[in-house]
């Protein structure tokens, strides 16, 4: 059941974004690269970004979009202690049961809980966004061409609209999005988010955190693979020097 709905997230995520808002003709420019702590073969998330990004998400994103993928518990794999897990997660109402009597009731979510998502399901979200249905995050950087750099141009690539483009109401214009007219308004301001231990934070800053913490929820796991394989390559360049170092002892014997 995790894989299904892993795959029809993938899916929904991939079209997600055009659903609900009317695309002009014409091509997005491909995203800047950006300089990620995560790319090449020993790349790793950086933490204090990751924890950032999930503030941004939480305080901005979080109220349209869901991530149904995670858990709070794996917060932890970002940096955060168990305590700030259960804190963060205690801050929402999960329904739960049958209890005793066979009636659900509420509770508020523990570590072990998905991350309760902004609606009860898309008829409501549609009619909380003018008929767009917001897509789930947890794989968005997998779903979108560019992954990250796209992500961050995204939310950085906000402008008026040429003369020639007229948005409908609800619409705004991207730069960087497909067609370049969405549903989603400029989220983002400078100082909109506070950081725990830094403070305001730019624009530009919380585009560059944010995409890092869904990058991470994309692919959790891409450190442990990374190792893995830096591992498999070591063991293969030894393993090659035996064979070669066999092989010369084996055949010093014969005559040539």
């Amino acid at each position: 059941m995790r894989s299904l709905k892993t795959a029809t997230l993938a899916l929904g995520v991939a079209f997600g974004l055009i659903g609900g808002s009317a695309l002009a003709a014409g091509e997005a420019p491909t995203p800047p690269s950006q300089n990620w702590s995560f790319e090449g073969i020993f790349g790793t998330y950086d933490r204090s970004a990751a924890q950032r990004g999930f503030q941004v998400y939480q305080e901005v994103c979080s109220s349209c979009h869901s991530m149904d993928l995670l858990d709070y518990r794996h917060l932890e794999q970002i940096g955060l202690s168990e305590e700030e897990v259960t804190a963060v997660a205690s801050d929402y109402t999960v329904t739960d049961g049958p209890d005793g009597s066979g009636n659900m009731f509420e509770r508020p979510a523990e570590a072990t809980d998905s991350f309760v998502a902004p609606f009860a399901n898309e008829a409501a979200a549609r009619a909380a966004n003018n008929g767009a249905y917001p897509p789930d995050l947890s794989l968005i950087t997998k779903a979108r061409g560019g992954g990250a750099d796209y992500i961050y141009a995204l939310l950085t690539g906000y402008e008026d609209p040429p003369d020639d483009v007229e948005p409908a109401p609800g619409q705004y214009y991207n730069r960087y999005f497909p067609g370049h007219l969405l549903a989603m308004p400029d989220m983002l301001s400078d100082g909109g988010v506070e950081y725990a231990r830094s403070g305001p934070a730019s624009v530009d800053q919380q585009a560059h955190d944010v995409s890092v913490f869904l990058a991470w929820a994309s692919e959790p796991h891409m450190e442990d693979r990374k190792r893995m394989g830096a591992k498999v390559l070591l063991f293969l360049v030894v393993f090659t020097g035996m064979l070669y170092a066999v092989k010369r002892k084996v055949w010093s014997d014969v005559d040539h």
